[in-house]
């Protein structure tokens, strides 16, 4: 295997796994779980990896395989799970018995603790414009509405009883097995009763031609044997529970509404609505060839379209079609063919189509240890992404979402220029106040926050990785528009003037400032970028000299103040003796050689002080918060592109399937 071909497939896999925004899912009901043993390990939608206490003990100790659904013929998502109790609708003790082994392959849905579905089973839906979270067990615990990054109307993976959901699911004890219909982020749900089967078909519709809902979810429910009592309850909790939620119907039609927000809950053959205690639930028998749908038309700031039945089944049909239309023209032939193929549809999911913009992750504020503060909102788009994204965009073949990224990124930043925010709103717009709501969080994990403040911290890094953003469009292309090519050149001037001031770096800490030592790498990724664009001509050359004279003292300070001599490494900060794999970023962009010695030394320091197993700790240094460090999944794949890099292909490509199982 040759090197570019080991470099392309750890590339690969670390996009898909970067972007993965899709767990594993379990139930909602009336009652509550009863947890028969500690937790396993939770993969967070962010990819930190999340753990209880005593798990934490264990490291990477686990009960179950891959925190990810598969496409084709429907399987069990996780072998030798045991079978958990939970309390029966009605029942007042815990530990009755509503889940049993019926013996057909599939597995009954993980216990909720105190209302929280496992984290490792959620499934995401997505139109392009917001992001659903669906578990196992049928409930959607998160919708936010409109947009991504708006206030939610289901948020019940953050507060259980205060969020809202909407549930779906069998009223017999059941077992599940589920799959994302092939090339689609469509999911398709089984659930076998002792007295008969129930498929559930899940998605957020993608909007057609015609006039359609402001967003739309359909729910079809088909009968493949017997006869299955099922019941579904929707309880909208509009801007993240804080809005009254009135109750009321309009033309027969059973609807919620709040403010400017509302939503209709259209149902056929799923039982006569009944609206209470701000809920608009039901019940109905799906039997052996019978089909039920159920569908919520949302609206914010316009007229509520209430649709007919056959247009809702008719764009659930569509939206199948259109995700695998869309994944026919993707390019991608090797080894890791399905983690590609649903890290692409996964990445799809996190383009907002209104601008372009891609965000980091789905959700706010899951947690990085349960119990633990470490909560953040990542519903937006960071421009430290931006390079990975748009290599992702292009590798995959897909020009138009990278060159409608591209000047999304140059809108946002020409408000700001030539200093950079961190990070910006999916509209474009730069702030991003960060407020914590007054909600549990999952598990008890509190604050909840909305809006980051990390938008407001200068980050060095991001000025190297914006230069490697544009010098990928810019090679790709051959081009950079006049005014782009000016507003660069005073991005590297900035880069000349203020490298020199310490930040709070990749990892957005909230302790002092510090010289971070990836932070000045990327500094100098940034000029070596400006420059190499000059010399294409795509720049003015008239800074050159002034970029490469900074640079040789970029590289001066790293030398002799980012290196430990006795590790013969690069380190996390100047003079500090601590690694942090983040170096890695900037050895791959380019700052030193694959052959250099400090490239070989710091990769087995890195190996040696943070990784355990598969993954790999970020840091270990104070950041100035409390709790503790999750692993990050992406760091995983960073050094398996380090190790290919430095000729060690056998161990990078084992370090690959490695991390998938965890």
């Amino acid at each position: 295997m040759t090197k570019s071909k080991a470099k392309a497939l750890c590339s690969w896999e670390g996009i898909a796994s970067y972007y993965n925004i899709v767990c594993k899912s379990s139930t909602l009901s009336n009652g509550t779980w009863y947890h028969a043993h500690p937790s396993p390990l939770a993969r967070l939608i962010k990819n930190h990896v999340a753990f209880d206490p005593e798990e934490r003990k264990r490291r990477f100790a686990t009960t179950c395989g891959p925190a990810t659904l598969r496409e084709g013929p429907a399987t069990d998502d996780c072998e030798g799970v045991e079978t958990h109790l939970r309390r029966s609708p009605g029942s007042s003790s815990e530990g009755s018995v509503i889940g049993s082994d019926l013996g057909n392959g599939s597995r009954v849905a993980a216990p909720r603790w105190q209302g929280y579905a496992p984290l490792r089973e959620y499934a995401a839906l997505g139109d392009g414009r917001t992001v659903a979270l669906l578990a196992r067990d049928g409930s959607v615990d998160w919708l936010p509405m409109p947009d991504l990054d708006s206030p939610t109307v289901f948020g019940a993976v953050l507060d259980a009883r205060r969020g809202g959901c909407f549930a779906l699911e069998p009223e017999l004890p059941y077992r599940v097995s589920r799959r994302y219909l092939p090339s689609t982020n469509v999911v398709e749900t089984t659930f076998t009763t002792a007295e008969g089967t129930a498929q559930v078909t899940d998605a957020l519709t993608l909007p057609g031609a015609a006039l359609t809902p402001t967003r739309e979810l359909v729910r079809k429910v088909e009968g493949l044997s017997g006869a299955v009592p099922m019941r579904w309850r929707v309880q909208p909790r509009f801007g993240y529970g804080a809005a009254g939620t009135r109750i009321n119907r309009r033309a027969g039609v059973p609807m919620a509404s709040a403010g400017t927000d509302a939503v209709a809950v259209c149902t056929w053959g799923a039982g006569e609505p009944v609206g209470a205690d701000g809920a608009i639930k039901g019940a109905f028998e799906i039997r052996l060839g019978s089909q039920a749908l159920l569908a919520l038309s949302f609206a914010h700031e316009e007229p509520l379209v209430v649709p007919a039945r056959s247009e809702c089944a008719a764009r659930l049909a569509e939206t199948g079609h259109r995700w695998r239309a869309w994944l026919r023209d993707r390019a991608y032939a090797g080894r890791w063919q399905e983690a590609v193929t649903r890290g692409a549809l996964a990445l799809k999911l996190l383009v907002f189509a209104p601008s372009g913009a891609v965000a980091a992750a789905a959700t706010s504020s899951l947690p990085e240890e349960i119990g633990g503060g470490r909560n953040w909102d990542y519903r937006f788009s960071w421009l430290r992404d931006s390079a990975f994204t748009l290599d992702a965009f292009l590798a995959l073949g897909c020009p138009g979402e990278a060159q409608a990224y591209f000047w999304w990124l140059m809108h946002a930043t020409q408000f700001t220029e030539p200093r950079l925010r961190p990070l910006y709103r999916l509209d474009g717009g730069a702030r991003a106040p960060e407020r914590p709501l007054a909600w549990e969080g999952y598990r008890g994990s509190a604050p909840v926050r909305v809006g980051n403040a990390a938008a407001e911290q200068l980050q060095l890094d991001t000025y190297g990785e914006l230069l490697q953003t544009a010098w990928l469009y810019a090679t790709a292309s051959g081009r950079l528009d006049p005014d782009i090519a000016r507003r660069l050149a005073r991005v590297a001037d900035f880069v000349c003037a203020s490298w020199r001031q310490p930040d709070a770096g990749i990892w957005e800490v909230r302790s002092p400032p510090q010289h971070f030592t990836q932070s000045k790498m990327m500094c100098w990724i940034a000029l070596d970028r400006a420059l190499r664009l000059a010399e294409r001509g795509l720049l003015s050359r008239r800074h050159a000299p002034a970029w490469r004279r900074e640079q040789d003292a970029i590289e001066d300070f790293i030398e002799t103040r980012c290196l430990s001599a006795n590790q013969n490494s690069y380190v996390r900060s100047a003079d500090a003796e601590d690694v942090d794999v983040s170096v890695l970023l900037g050895l791959l962009r380019g700052y030193a050689s694959p052959q250099h010695p400090r490239m070989h030394g710091t990769v087995e320091a890195i190996r040696r002080d943070l990784a355990h197993g598969p993954f790999v700790y970020r840091y270990s240094g104070d950041d100035g918060l409390q709790g503790t460090e999750g692993a990050f999944v992406a760091c995983s794949f960073w050094l398996a592109e380090a190790l290919a890099r430095c000729g060690h292909l056998k161990e990078a490509t084992e370090l690959i399937p490695t991390g998938r199982a965890g």
